[in-house]
């Protein structure tokens, strides 16, 4: 077993509770983890038996493209879509951050994380 990730991604996006937050946008954090038997890969050097960055990455970018009012949807969203494109990754755990969150107050920034087996997927 092994673990692929993409960590610090950061993207400008319209994502919020508030009516507002969707139009005026915000930068947003995303860090994904995947656990996936990396054997065949690392013993053939083939990318069609591992999970492609660039492919990892667009579906991140493409997810928050789309407008959601919560960081747990965007997190459940791009779970699933791992899982509709890498059927044989074992496990996802995603974190997205929203920087500097309208709370009346100074805060960095506003993070949720969610992991899902595969099983979940299956269900």
């Amino acid at each position: 077993m092994g673990q692929i990730a993409l960590e610090g991604m950061e993207f400008f996006a319209f994502h919020g509770f508030y009516d507002e937050e969707q139009k005026i946008g915000n930068k947003y954090g995303v860090d994904l983890y995947l656990q996936i038997d990396l054997q065949d890969a690392a013993a053939s050097d083939n990318l069609d038996q591992t999970v492609n960055y660039e492919v990892l990455y667009k579906l991140v970018l493409h997810e928050m493209s789309q407008p959601a009012r919560l960081l747990e949807h965007l997190g459940h969203r791009i779970i699933e879509g791992v899982y509709r494109e890498f059927p044989f990754v074992e496990q996802v755990k995603v974190s997205v951050s929203k920087f500097n969150p309208p709370l009346g107050g100074i805060c960095h920034k506003a993070k949720v994380t969610l992991e899902k087996n595969k099983e979940w997927y299956q269900l």
